[in-house]
């Protein structure tokens, strides 16, 4: 029983062989075909600006106030990046101005952002399939390997290896490719559909905003000069009046220039106040007598000192005289 049940996923997956290798290289030819389509979608946008879409979208602006339709929409087209884009600025075009205009153009933009996301599902798809066809043609071609290790079989071994190794780099590079190509769609789809709010906004506001073109960097601010010191005074003495001509009347004497009021007297300086005398020196107080001092009292001589005569000296019993010599 087990042994039938070995033998049926084996035979499932042997037959999974073909049909994985096939949607290998159908992988790699979507991944391709996306690749080309993704290099168009970015030649288009080279000209993407924010004033030319500005001035694209206030002229369609000013031709649908006018009432012509076919204008407007001729202006937007020139800010168009893809088909998709094309019909939903036509859908703005045709509802701007209109009640309701604005649910109208809001599920406008939401079914060009759901087709955005459409187109995105194909790469994202990808980025998973690859590497799982990859796994799985790795994995089906490893059984006959080893069966054809195990009965000496090295030209089926060598054939199933490489097949195997060969799909799991095939699929790694459609999923990294496809993983690329995610991300630089998903940035510039959400451009677009900022261009897109951008041109309703503008189409939809009574009073739409003037087009201000980006200020130019202001020049270097030079410094002031630093002003001219003031010029000396001269020295040289003033010359005096030249003497009038004859005929004419003397010149009347200038007034006396008045007299400068005296300078007041300094008072008198204040006389320093006397140095305060030094309080007198105490004298020194006497120590204490010690209760352990003793005090001799004074001798003094009343009569003159005799000593007394020495005592005679006995006889030695050796000889001689006991007067001392």
């Amino acid at each position: 029983m087990t042994h039938s049940i070995d033998q049926a996923i084996f035979d499932v997956a042997k037959a999974l062989e073909v049909p994985v290798l096939i949607l290998a290289l159908a992988a790699l030819a979507a991944v391709i075909i996306e690749v080309g389509a993704f290099a168009v979608e970015q030649f288009e946008r080279r000209r993407r600006d924010f004033l030319t879409l500005a001035g694209a979208a206030r002229a369609a602006g000013d031709s649908l106030r006018g009432g012509d339709r076919d204008a407007a929409v001729t202006a937007l087209e020139r800010v168009a990046w893809s088909p998709a884009m094309i019909g939903t600025l036509h859908a703005i075009a045709d509802h701007a101005g209109l009640a309701g205009a604005d649910t109208r153009i809001a599920k406008a933009l939401a079914d060009f952002d759901y087709d955005t996301q459409r187109r995105l599902g194909r790469t994202r798809m990808l980025v998973r399939v690859g590497p799982a066809l990859g796994l799985m043609g790795t994995l089906i071609p490893l059984s006959p390997a080893l069966d054809g290790l195990a009965n000496g079989k090295v030209d089926e071994l060598s054939q199933n290896l490489r097949v195997a190794f060969s799909v799991t780099v095939l699929g790694l590079l459609v999923g990294a490719i496809a993983f690329i190509l995610s991300l630089y769609r998903d940035r510039i789809y959400g451009q677009d559909l900022s261009d897109l709010e951008y041109v309703a906004a503008v189409l939809t506001d009574p009073h739409p905003p003037a087009i201000v073109a980006p200020r130019a960097p202001k020049p270097a601010v030079k410094a002031a000069p630093a002003p001219a010191p003031p010029e000396a005074a001269s020295t040289e003495p003033a010359q005096p009046p030249s003497p009038p001509a004859a005929g004419s009347p003397p010149a009347a004497e200038p007034p006396p220039a008045p007299e400068p009021p005296p300078a007041p007297e300094p008072p008198p300086a204040p006389e320093p106040p006397p140095a305060p005398e030094p309080p007198p020196a105490e004298p020194p107080a006497a120590s204490p007598a010690s209760p352990f001092a003793v005090v001799d009292p004074p001798i003094t001589l009343t009569e003159p000192w005799n000593p007394p005569p020495l005592p005679p000296v006995p006889p030695s019993p050796y000889g001689g005289s006991g007067t001392p010599s």
